[in-house]
């Protein structure tokens, strides 16, 4: 007759659970799959599946009961470990949303927003660029390559009780700093060429008061400034792979540890 032992149980079990939930965390917070639109049931059973096809090719678990303090403690770990790489991905697309905020403050159109459920009222410009971002996202195939950062951060993080190394927190952290400087650089040519526009419009302004600019130049900016974005959009694809390597480099960092 077939039997099961606790010990046997216990095995399989912390086998599928700790990864399981490092995984679980990585497709909640990275983008595509952490979208609110993406349902829980979607995210739990990608994960599930994920998990089922590594866990296999993972070494020895810790020799802990799964539902005991340290076992807790290492799901707490994990979680954790996950949250932080897929984070690190999130802000490459904060930063895509920055430069379409700067731009539509810059045109005229900061008032015209959308809601999203992640961060709540975002203008319209921040949405346009961030779909044009998750595009491209999707075109270089980088849902796969954060998977394999997935699968490499077990070789460099294995699952113990151990939390990331403060080196890795603070690759993290510093990584921050990307939103506003890669969105103010993406942004920089159309609210530049913005700035100039509403120079010459506040000379006009005094050359001829009776031209009524204020008619006039809420609809010049918005045509100056749409003709720049589309002509910034082939540049664009370009630019979003170099934020996607930093991403994923950042990625493989903070697993590491390296600073």
């Amino acid at each position: 007759m077939f039997s099961v032992t606790y010990a046997q149980l216990n095995g399989w079990l912390t086998a599928f659970l700790w990864p399981f939930v490092r995984m679980l965390a990585l497709v909640s917070a990275a983008p595509v799959t952490g979208e609110t639109a993406v349902p829980p049931q979607v995210k739990i059973g990608l994960a599930a599946f994920i998990a089922l096809v590594v866990a296999p090719t993972l070494g020895a678990m810790p020799s802990v009961t799964a539902f005991s303090a340290d076992g807790i403690w290492i799901v707490v770990t994990q979680v954790l470990i996950g949250a932080a790489m897929g984070f690190a991905m999130r802000v490459v697309f904060a930063a895509v949303e920055a430069a379409g905020d700067f731009i539509g403050l810059s045109m005229g159109i900061g008032f015209a927003t959308f809601f999203d459920p992640n961060v709540g009222s975002t203008p319209v410009m921040g949405r346009f660029l961030n779909a044009v971002a998750m595009l491209a996202f999707l075109a270089f195939d980088g849902h796969l390559q954060v998977l394999v950062a997935l699968a490499e951060s077990f070789r460099l993080l294995p699952v113990s009780a151990d939390l990331l190394h403060a080196p890795g927190w603070r690759t993290l952290a510093l990584f921050g700093a990307t939103v506003f400087q890669m969105g103010l650089l993406l942004a920089l040519p159309v609210v530049a060429a913005l700035v100039i526009a509403n120079l010459a419009l506040g000379i006009l302004n005094r050359a001829a008061p009776q031209i009524g600019i204020f008619q006039v130049g809420f609809p010049v900016t918005m045509l100056v400034g749409l003709l720049l974005v589309q002509l910034m959009v082939p540049n664009m694809v370009p630019f979003f792979a170099r934020l996607f390597d930093m991403g994923f480099d950042t990625m493989g960092r903070v697993a590491s540890g390296w600073r």
